[in-house]
């Protein structure tokens, strides 16, 4: 019964993101800033110089976190981020945030362990909608031409 939940959540998701971003003709970081929601996370990208890393071949499954997302940061933790000298751990978050290959969210099962571009592994549960680690998927499956857009509420941290 839970994954008939979190199916048509799912479902709901993708319904609602019909015209996002013009469809499968931009890659995943043209599809984030042309979102208009994800700019710290697209200047974050920048700072680490992953845009080339995330506008290659992939496919990529990339965990979003929203400009809200961010804000909910302690204060000062994305300024600091964001400084040259500190350019290793936003790699590690932000590669954190990533898998490897195109996982749509009928992909998806409760419990389910995903290892990430960083190294360490991302936890699905499907109990309550759809959670990656203790984030909330706010919506689904936003493709892209080299992968898959998952929107989350929350920055998920690798343990340290």
């Amino acid at each position: 019964m839970f994954r008939k939940l979190a199916i048509a959540s799912a479902t709901t998701f993708v319904m609602s993101t019909a015209g996002f971003a013009g469809g499968h003709a931009k890659d995943i970081v043209d599809t984030a800033a042309g979102a208009g929601s994800f700019t710290t996370l697209v200047a974050a990208v920048q700072a680490a110089d992953l845009v080339d890393t995330l506008k290659g071949e992939g496919p990529f499954t990339v965990f979003a976190p929203t400009d809200e997302a961010f804000a909910a940061l302690p204060e000062g933790t994305v300024e600091t981020l964001l400084k040259p000298e500190n350019k290793d751990q936003l790699v590690a978050i932000l590669t954190y945030h990533v898998v490897p290959g195109k996982v749509m969210s009928g992909d998806l099962t409760d419990d389910m362990s995903a290892a990430t571009v960083q190294g360490g592994t991302v936890t699905i549960d499907l109990d309550n909608g759809v959670m990656v680690n203790d984030a909330n998927v706010v919506t689904a499956d936003i493709e892209a031409e080299n992968g898959v857009i998952h929107v989350i509420d929350k920055v998920i941290l690798p343990a340290s």
